[in-house]
């Protein structure tokens, strides 16, 4: 006779609270698409839910499955992408559907380690997908497991930390059911999620608060430790809007970097002069270089200080295109695979 599961133990009491408590109705959820599980892994790190979803369904309707998605041009993924952040993913995306249909005829392997050979996947998301893909054992560390378990079972230190970190995959691994893996893993993520919250944890709901060391030693707030104090260091940029009737003029980054493939505007060093710089890089004449306010970007090791200047083209030198420019509508940009801080310049 097959007996429910226990609602003992740190799994038992995860699984049970999830069948009342947790999310069940997520796009992504109720399906063993790998495509789908692994396109909403990748969204979800270091973004919030509620951000993803409108993406995740745009990227559905315009690649509905890996296949699509390969065959797509960069470019279109970038722009579809623009605005999400951490664009190196959308790049590692891209080139990680290329190989699934190149090695796996557009198939994710079953194996988790064989998984994680493909670009962008990590020993996390790689269990992710095996888990929810095809129901193999493994376990998942993302940002809001280390925090649960960190709180739990009281493990001091930086989760970033690698002797941290390793002792955290020990404990996770330690943790796995021997059975109702898929839920186990979902209940882990949504308690991380929507309960051991790390600005406003709600204890009083949590199904495991009565053995939760972090509780009981009114340390909550304490556990997991912080990232070791590190002052942010400041940059400045100084960007051209060339502006040419209703068009802007656009530059694509370079593939790595921040904003890696993404257009931007030209950037200036401090010291260039704007009329000179149009002029010969760009094979434009300007007549006026007007300062606008400065606009403030934190990114994960730095602070960006973004300083434009707009500029109103005259004249643009017959057959001046050159390869990595383009001069785009004012109209188009909701389309254009912008960076965010960019897009925010240009429409304020």
């Amino acid at each position: 006779m097959n007996l429910p599961h226990r609602k003992t133990g740190f799994a038992g009491q995860l699984i049970a609270w999830h069948a009342q408590h947790g999310r069940h109705d997520l796009p992504w959820q109720n399906t063993t698409d790998a495509y789908r599980i692994w396109l909403s892994e990748i969204m979800l790190q270091q973004t919030q839910v509620a951000t993803v979803i409108p993406y995740y369904l745009r990227f559905l309707e315009r690649f509905p499955d890996i296949r699509a998605l390969a065959a797509a041009p960069v470019e279109d993924v970038m722009a579809l992408w623009s605005g999400l952040g951490y664009y190196a993913r959308a790049r590692n995306l891209h080139a990680c559907a290329r190989a699934v249909v190149a090695q796996h005829d557009g198939m994710f392997p079953r194996d988790a380690a064989a998984i994680a050979e493909l670009p962008g996947i990590g020993r996390s998301t790689a269990a992710a997908i095996a888990v929810f893909a095809h129901g193999m054992r493994g376990a998942i560390l993302d940002g809001n497991v280390k925090r649960v378990l960190a709180r739990r079972f009281g493990i001091e230190g930086f989760p970033g930390d690698r002797a941290v970190e390793n002792r955290l995959w020990k404990l996770a691994e330690s943790l796995l059911p021997s059975e109702d893996i898929e839920t186990y893993t979902q209940a882990l993520m949504d308690l991380g999620a929507t309960v051991c919250t790390r600005g406003k944890p709600d204890c009083v709901r949590c199904p495991v608060h009565g053995d939760c060391i972090a509780l009981k030693q009114g340390r909550v707030g304490e556990l997991p430790g912080p990232r070791p104090c590190k002052a942010l260091p400041r940059r400045t940029a100084r960007y051209l809007i060339l502006r040419h009737e209703d068009r802007v003029l656009f530059e694509q980054r370079p593939s790595s970097g921040i904003w890696g493939g993404l257009l931007c505007l030209p950037e200036l060093q401090i010291d260039d002069d704007p009329r000179h710089v149009a002029r010969l890089r760009y094979a434009c004449t300007i007549d006026s270089a007007e300062a606008q306010p400065p606009l403030t970007h934190g990114f994960t090791h730095f602070t960006l200080t973004l300083q434009p200047l707009t500029c109103r083209v005259t004249r643009i030198e017959p057959h001046a295109a050159q390869p990595g420019l383009q001069w785009l509508a004012l109209d188009r940009l909701d389309r254009a695979a912008l960076p965010a801080p960019i897009r925010k310049l240009l429409m304020r």
